[in-house]
């Protein structure tokens, strides 16, 4: 789908219009523990005082878009349990629509381990818990998706829904390919834009191949839009000492997606995105670490006057 091209006498057009961005994937629990450094196969390290946090990488998008001035609906599972009803509420304060968030009595929510080594890289470990039972949407959850701008899908949830809602977008449908996987065709075949870092490219030639718009984040040296026929794009990096990257490739995808979804053009979009990433890593954790629009804006104003 193109945005902003819309068929004429579709009844959600206007909606789209408006900017509506609709995410859909995981919401975890994390729980981070520092390290000086990563450990070895084998190796016993001594870590930090841990700390709990919201996490999930679809989670973590939807706030990121949320923040940056975005409409945004999530769709996701969590357990029944306090960690479930703790997510929810968050999500809630953060001004996301969470009516189609399912919370499964009989499942457990979902569990990020987060190791954070003092230079900032990190090694993390999913249970996936509720997020595994998001298999199947139903006709509201698809009714929701036609109707949005843009569609924002990552990989720590089912294939089987993903593919569902991509099928069913009319706007914009950014797929996040992360964690890499070999993907179908009838989920590629329904992607607008694919977002993956060096590694992840490199891990999925397939897909990266298969859909016209790639963007591809690059770490210090920034990131690298393609676009089929068209000249690509490249931002530069911006020098930050990092504390933490946990998060950064999801405040990428959610500022981005948010910024697409109101109409701007993709320069806007990368830049926005790329300035809020930068500002994630010079904070520990996931959600918490994600900037608000005013914080972005003075990013960019900062590098305009350098």
């Amino acid at each position: 789908m193109v945005l902003g091209t819309e068929p004429g006498g579709d009844p959600s057009a206007e909606t789209r219009q408006r900017g509506r961005l609709v995410v859909l994937g995981s919401a975890n629990v994390d729980l981070v523990l520092g390290v000086r450094a990563l450990p070895s196969p084998g190796e016993t390290v001594m870590g930090g005082v841990p700390s709990r946090g919201f996490g999930g990488k679809g989670a973590n998008q939807a706030v990121a878009a949320a923040r940056d001035g975005g409409l945004v609906s999530f769709i996701g599972a969590v357990g029944g349990d306090a960690d479930g009803h703790a997510i929810a509420r968050q999500l809630t304060r953060e001004r996301i629509d969470v009516s189609r968030l399912r919370r499964l009595g009989h499942a457990t929510t979902g569990l990020a381990v987060v190791i954070v080594a003092g230079d900032g890289e990190n090694s993390i470990v999913v249970v996936p818990g509720a997020n595994a039972e998001l298999t199947r949407l139903s006709q509201d959850d698809l009714d929701c998706v036609a109707g949005a701008a843009v569609l924002l899908l990552q990989l720590e949830t089912p294939l089987a829904a993903a593919s569902a809602a991509a099928r069913a977008a009319r706007g914009l449908v950014i797929l996040n390919a992360a964690p890499a996987m070999q993907l179908p065709d009838e989920l590629l075949s329904a992607v607008d834009v694919l977002v993956v870092n060096e590694s992840e490219a490199a891990a999925q030639p397939a897909a990266v191949a298969q859909v016209p718009v790639v963007v591809t984040t690059l770490g210090a040296d920034g990131v690298l839009l393609h676009r089929d026929g068209l000249p690509d794009l490249h931002v530069p990096g911006r020098a930050v000492a990092a504390v933490d990257t946990t998060g950064a490739g999801d405040t990428f995808c959610g500022v981005l997606a948010a910024t697409l979804a109101s109409g701007r053009p993709w320069p806007t979009a990368l830049h926005r995105a790329n300035a809020a990433a930068s500002l994630s890593v010079q904070r520990r954790g996931a959600q918490n670490s994600l900037p608000t629009a005013a914080e972005i804006d003075i990013a960019l104003s900062h590098a305009a006057d350098q």
